[in-house]
C-alpha cells in the first residue's frame, strides 16, 4: 500500500491530499529516509511523521484493506512517539503566550474581552453602592 493512502486510511491525515503533500514536503520518513507518496509501506517498517510540531514515530503491525474505524487504528499500527515529544510541544504553548509583551501594540481579542469585564464589573459594583 502507498505511504499516503496508508497513513490516511489509520487516520494520521483527513484526507488523502493532505497526506500525499506532507509526504511532497518531507514531513513523512520511512525507515529513516524521507518518503514520495507512493513509497510502499510494508508490515515492520518504521515511519515518523511530522504534524503539529510533534514527530509521532509509528510501527506498521499490518496494511489495513481501506480506512478503519477510530477505535481499530491500534491493529494496523504501534505509536512509539516518546512522551518527551508531547512536553516539547507544551512548552511551545507556554512561549508562544509571553511572545508579546503586556502593553505594547494594539490589544488582542482576549485583551479587549478583559478589559470589558473589567469595566462592567466597576460599573456594577459603583450602582450597587449608590
Amino acid at each position: 500500500m502507498r505511504i499516503d493512502k496508508y497513513l490516511w486510511c489509520i487516520r494520521y491525515f483527513k484526507t488523502r491530499n493532505i497526506g500525499t503533500e506532507s509526504c511532497k514536503k518531507g514531513h513523512v520518513k520511512l525507515n529513516g529516509a524521507t518518503a514520495k507518496p507512493s513509497k510502499d509501506v510494508l508490515p515492520m517498517d518504521k515511519i515518523i511523521v511530522r504534524k503539529n510540531q510533534i514527530n509521532y514515530e509509528l510501527t506498521v503491525l499490518d496494511i489495513p484493506p481501506n480506512r478503519v474505524a477510530a477505535k481499530l487504528v491500534d491493529i494496523y499500527r504501534k505509536d512509539t512517539t516518546p512522551a518527551s515529544a508531547f512536553e516539547n510541544n507544551e512548552l511551545l504553548k507556554f512561549s508562544k503566550d509571553y511572545y508579546r509583551k503586556k502593553g505594547t501594540g494594539r490589544p488582542t481579542k482576549k485583551d479587549r474581552r478583559d478589559i470589558e469585564d473589567y469595566i462592567d464589573d466597576s460599573s456594577e459594583t459603583k450602582n450597587s453602592e449608590e
